[in-house]
């Protein structure tokens, strides 16, 4: 197995996974902002600077499926009263290659946002660093490093232009302005317009997410 998060999200890029052995493997945090689990297929990363022998016995003493156990609830709820974290949701985790060639396609007009106070580039410095924030007609496509420093891509697109075709255009995007390196997307599962979308991109699950964040 690789030696820390970042190694395993490297290899999960090349499409090199855990074993699928049912274990559990526990990893230090990159930084002090992200805790949490990533469950790949019948193989979870817990990501915490909390004691691994921690993790390990009260993952035993749940009487649950052990291909799960590190996605379980009552795990959850345990490994945030542990850390006082809180979580938002279980995330589909999507990772795409980067696309050579200019920075969109030729039919997204794009126009970046230099602004340090606006609202969104704001909202978006609370989970990621060094932030860029395109606008388009419609939307809104935001790049960051989150999770042990990957590159992550968030978009959104105004109800009155959806169903055009326009969040997968900025998903598609968001591989040209990458530089050169994978782009990772966090998608609530029950967003099946954005799975779609993100998944016309280019973006392949790779396995669920729970970010825990300090409170």
């Amino acid at each position: 197995m690789p030696d820390t998060l970042r190694d395993i999200l490297d290899a999960a890029t090349r499409g090199e996974f855990p074993p699928a052995d049912g274990g559990v493997t526990v990893v230090p945090q990159h930084d002090r902002r992200d805790a949490g689990v990533i469950a790949f297929t019948a193989h979870s990363v817990v990501f915490t600077d909390e004691d691994p022998e921690w993790v390990r016995t009260l993952l035993r003493s749940l009487d649950c499926d052990a291909l799960a156990a590190a996605m379980n609830p009552r795990f959850l709820a345990a490994f945030m009263d542990r850390t006082g974290r809180t979580t938002d949701t279980i995330d589909l985790l999507t990772v795409a290659t980067p696309v050579p060639g200019p920075p969109r396609p030729p039919s997204l007009a794009l126009s970046e946002l230099r602004d340090p106070d606006h609202p969104r580039v704001a909202r978006a410095r609370k989970r990621r660093d060094d932030v860029r924030v395109w606008a388009a007609d419609g939307g809104v496509l935001v790049l960051g490093r989150g999770v042990a420093g990957r590159l992550e891509v968030a978009v959104e697109v105004d109800e009155g232009v959806r169903h055009k075709g326009l969040g997968r255009a900025l998903a598609a995007a968001a591989r040209r302005l990458g530089g050169g390196e994978p782009v990772w997307a966090q998608l609530a599962a029950g967003n099946a317009r954005s799975v779609r979308a993100f998944q016309a991109a280019g973006f392949r699950p790779v396995g669920a997410e729970a970010l825990l964040v300090a409170q």
